[in-house]
């Protein structure tokens, strides 16, 4: 990071570097580079050999499956829960999704080679690298059954508490345009949906600004994939982990 740059967060604001033993985290400390994740931004795409991994700590990443005709549908979202890239400690180099920023704000980079060389000693890393990834995995099944078993409302009320969980924050900007093409429909369908939700007094959706005014009534009305996903999360990826 250029000296002239302050650090508006520090590395520690991602979860998983903040629950790491000391010594592990300073061993990547000096190889975490601040970088800045503008909305929109292709963080990876598929089939492309990865060279880094991404710890955010202010913005969302959405991971989305692209077919041929250029639709998508978006399988996961990763925030300062999280890292992006699991292929990459996983052995698979690449994967066939796509990460994209969902909203921005800056992320820690970390080198492949460094993140593989701490991974391979085993140990705290490896673990809480390997309960992510399982964590990571229930939210995708999750999702996948979401969209095929529940309401549009639903998808919508799952989506924005995962997102806004991820943000620590009631706001979060987003069009529709870019909502509808995370949840694989269409914007008509958006527009209703948020219009429902609004109606119901739970948000309020203005130009691509979104504020949770009750986060009860949301989690009231959202679907059981919510709970189902944060509930694993919050056991796999606990405050402290064992030094």
């Amino acid at each position: 990071m250029p000296p002239h740059q302050t650090t508006p967060q520090p590395p520690r604001q991602n979860h998983l570097l903040a629950v790491l033993p000391d010594e592990s985290y300073e061993r990547l400390l000096p190889h975490l580079e601040l970088v800045s994740m503008p909305l929109g931004k292709v963080v990876y795409e598929s089939g492309i050999q990865m060279q880094h991994v991404f710890f955010p700590t202010t913005s969302i990443v959405s991971l989305l499956y692209v077919v041929e005709d250029g639709a998508s549908a978006e399988i996961a979202i990763v925030g300062h829960e999280g890292v992006v890239g699991i292929s990459l400690f996983m052995g698979g180099e690449s994967t066939p999704s796509r990460a994209v920023v969902q909203s921005a704000g800056v992320a820690y980079r970390l080198p492949g080679r460094i993140l593989k060389a701490e991974f391979e000693r085993g140990g705290p890393l490896q673990h809480l690298l390997l309960r992510y990834t399982q964590a990571l995995l229930t939210q995708m099944a999750q999702t996948a059954v979401c969209n095929r078993h529940h309401t549009l409302d639903q998808q919508f009320c799952r989506w924005l508490l995962l997102s806004v969980d991820r943000l620590q924050s009631n706001e979060l900007r987003m069009t529709q345009e870019l909502i509808a093409n995370m949840l694989g429909v269409r914007r008509e369908g958006v527009t209703e949906a948020a219009g429902n939700v609004q109606m119901a007094g739970l948000i309020k959706y203005q130009r691509g600004h979104i504020s949770v005014i009750d986060r009860p009534g949301l989690e009231a009305r959202v679907c059981e994939c919510y709970a189902v996903v944060k509930k694993e999360f919050d056991r796999l990826l606990p405050d402290k982990i064992a030094r």
